[in-house]
C-alpha cells in the first residue's frame, strides 16, 4: 500500500529523504578541505571538479582568490551558489530568478514544501550569462525508451510537473506521471535496461526501477507484487508486476517516472520527452 502517493500527487510531506527520489540537502553534505601548504584555490577547485567561483561563493574569506595554509574550507558536491530566500517565496519563484528548474530545487534541497531560509541552486555563480540549463531530451528515435508501461494506452489521471492540489490548498510537485488501469493489469519494461532496485519503498509501496542506456532511468511504482529482481536484465515489455488494488477499483494506477542521471542525482523529467508513446496526441 502506498504512503502518501495518491492520483492527488506526490506531495513534499510523502518525499521523504529516505526515498530513493530525494536525496540529503546539499547543504547539509558539505565536505569541509583543510588546505595544505602550497594549494590554491584553483587546484582545490579541480580537485573537487568545481568552478572556484564555487568554492568562493561558499567560503567568503576566499573572495580575493587566495588560500592559506590550514584554511578550512566547504566544499559542495557540485558547483552552484547559496542563496538567501525571502520568506514566503515559493521553488518556482526562485526557480525562476535563478533560471533553473523548480523541481531540481525542491530535490536538491530535501524535498521540503516551504522553501528554506538558504538553498543551494545548482549549476550557476555571479559571473554574468552563467545559468542553470537542464540536460536536453534526446530526439525521440534516439531514446531506448520506445515501449509503454501498460498493454495499452490509459488516461492520465496526474500530469508530471507542478498541479495543484485541493486537498492541501496549494502546489504540489509530480516528479512522473499516474496513469488510470484496473488492478491487476501487467506493467511492462518501457525499454531494456537492468533492474537497480526491486522491493518496498515507504513512500512509492512496491517499485521496481531500471536503469538503461544514455543515463536513463525508469520508476514503475504502486505495484502488487514484484516479478523481478534487482541486476536482472530486461527487455522492452517485460513484466515487471500487476498494478495494486485500491480502496475503490476506479481508482486503481500505475506510477510512473522518467529520470536523467547527472551530477545532482537522479534528475526527474517529463516522461513525454523521453518515451514517445508517452506523447499526447
Amino acid at each position: 500500500m502506498m504512503t502518501g502517493l495518491t492520483p492527488a500527487g506526490l506531495s513534499p510531506q510523502a518525499i521523504a529523504q529516505t526515498s530513493p527520489a530525494c536525496p540529503q540537502p546539499v547543504l547539509s553534505r558539505l565536505t569541509r578541505h583543510r588546505v595544505a601548504p602550497g594549494e590554491t584555490l584553483a587546484a582545490i577547485a579541480q580537485r573537487y571538479g568545481l568552478l572556484p567561483a564555487t568554492v568562493m561563493g561558499l567560503n567568503a574569506s576566499t573572495q580575493g582568490g587566495s588560500v592559506s595554509p590550514g584554511q578550512e574550507l566547504l566544499i559542495p558536491p557540485y558547483n552552484g551558489i547559496r542563496v538567501a530566500v525571502t520568506p514566503g517565496q515559493t521553488w518556482e519563484q526562485v526557480a525562476q530568478a535563478y533560471n533553473s528548474r523548480a523541481d531540481v530545487l525542491f530535490e536538491v534541497n530535501g524535498c521540503v514544501g516551504t522553501v528554506p531560509s538558504a538553498i543551494f541552486v545548482p549549476g550557476v555563480n555571479w559571473f554574468p550569462g552563467v545559468r542553470t540549463t537542464a540536460a536536453p531530451a534526446p530526439a525521440a528515435r534516439q531514446t531506448p525508451l520506445q515501449g509503454y508501461p501498460l498493454p495499452q494506452r490509459s488516461q492520465v489521471i496526474v500530469n508530471y510537473g507542478w498541479q495543484p492540489d485541493p486537498a492541501q490548498g496549494k502546489l504540489v510537485f509530480n516528479t512522473g506521471v499516474a496513469l488510470a488501469s484496473p488492478a491487476s493489469t501487467p506493467v511492462l519494461a518501457v525499454g531494456p535496461g537492468t533492474v537497480a532496485f526491486a522491493g518496498s519503498d515507504s513512500v512509492y509501496g512496491n517499485l521496481v526501477v531500471i536503469n538503461h542506456s544514455q543515463g536513463l532511468q525508469t520508476r514503475y511504482a504502486n505495484l502488487d507484487t514484484l516479478e523481478v529482481r534487482a541486476g536482472q536484465t530486461v527487455r522492452q515489455g517485460d513484466r515487471l508486476g500487476p498494478i495494486a488494488a485500491q480502496a475503490s477499483e476506479d481508482e486503481s494506477f500505475l506510477f510512473f517516472e522518467v529520470r536523467l542521471n547527472s551530477a545532482m542525482g537522479w534528475v526527474a523529467q517529463d516522461p513525454q520527452d523521453f518515451v514517445p508513446a508517452m506523447v499526447l496526441r
